[in-house]
């Protein structure tokens, strides 16, 4: 089964699958992966703290920092995703910028929008225990026409913010997109739900991981994935309600 999750391509798991034929303690277990996720959950705060006050001490310098984070996180991703067995190594860095990164964006959405940060922060980590929750009661199953539509809706996502990117290098700006419209505000709820949909992939990506026996080091692999997963929903979401304060 594929993913939509751009660090869990097709053949992630399986061609390491059953290169670990020792002790089960060698292999890959959900348990693992779940542990290791919130290892690097824990970094992102940490480091997003220490980005937070330092921006407050330095606004100046805010921007390059966060700019120099966000090209540092986007390279260890690519490379983390190209050499999943160098994720014991590649993953906690990449938490740990990537952390820098949102505490920063986190810093100036709070100083615009009183109390955001933290509301942000629990809908963040109430959608997956959600998502994980439906998962197991196997209201969402990540059936091949699910997993479908989950990658094409990510897929033009992506297409359509690359878009928007380009735009904004010569002053456009996309119609309706993160404008406090309805329009642009159902557009991002959607966003949002896609972004959600997407745990259930990841889901069963690692479930299948751990049952074909891939090696220890894919724990870190999966950890990384659902936190890339974890991080982008955190910032739809913060933009999500910039923009529903923005309609008061």
């Amino acid at each position: 089964m594929d993913t939509s999750n751009p660090v869990l391509g097709r053949n992630t798991f399986s061609q390491f699958a059953n290169t670990a034929r020792g002790e089960a303690s060698a292999r890959m277990s959900v348990q693992g992966t779940l542990n290791k996720s919130l290892l690097l959950i824990a970094l992102a705060i940490l480091s997003g703290g220490f980005s937070w006050a330092f921006l407050v001490s330095n606004p100046a310098l805010g921007l390059p920092l966060i700019v120099v984070a966000a090209i540092v996180a986007f390279v260890l991703a690519i490379v983390t995703a190209f050499r999943p067995q160098n994720s014991p190594v590649l993953a906690p860095i990449y938490a740990l910028c990537e952390g820098a990164v949102l505490g920063g964006i986190s810093a100036f959405f709070a100083s615009a929008y009183a109390g955001i940060v933290p509301v942000a922060i629990g809908l963040t980590l109430a959608v997956p225990l959600v998502m994980l929750g439906l998962y197991r009661a196997g209201v969402l199953r990540a059936t091949p026409a699910f997993t479908r539509m989950v990658i094409m809706a990510t897929g033009g996502i992506a297409l359509v913010y690359g878009v928007a990117f380009l735009m904004r290098l010569f002053g456009l700006s996309m119609p309706f997109l993160w404008t406090p419209t309805p329009i642009g505000i159902g557009i991002e709820l959607v966003i949002v739900g896609i972004a959600a949909l997407n745990f259930v992939l990841d889901f069963d990506f690692i479930e299948r991981g751990a049952l074909q026996g891939a090696p220890k080091f894919m724990e870190w692999y999966g950890a990384f994935s659902l936190c890339v997963t974890l991080f982008w929903l955190y910032m739809e979401i913060l933009r999500l309600l910039s923009m529903l304060n923005d309609r008061r």
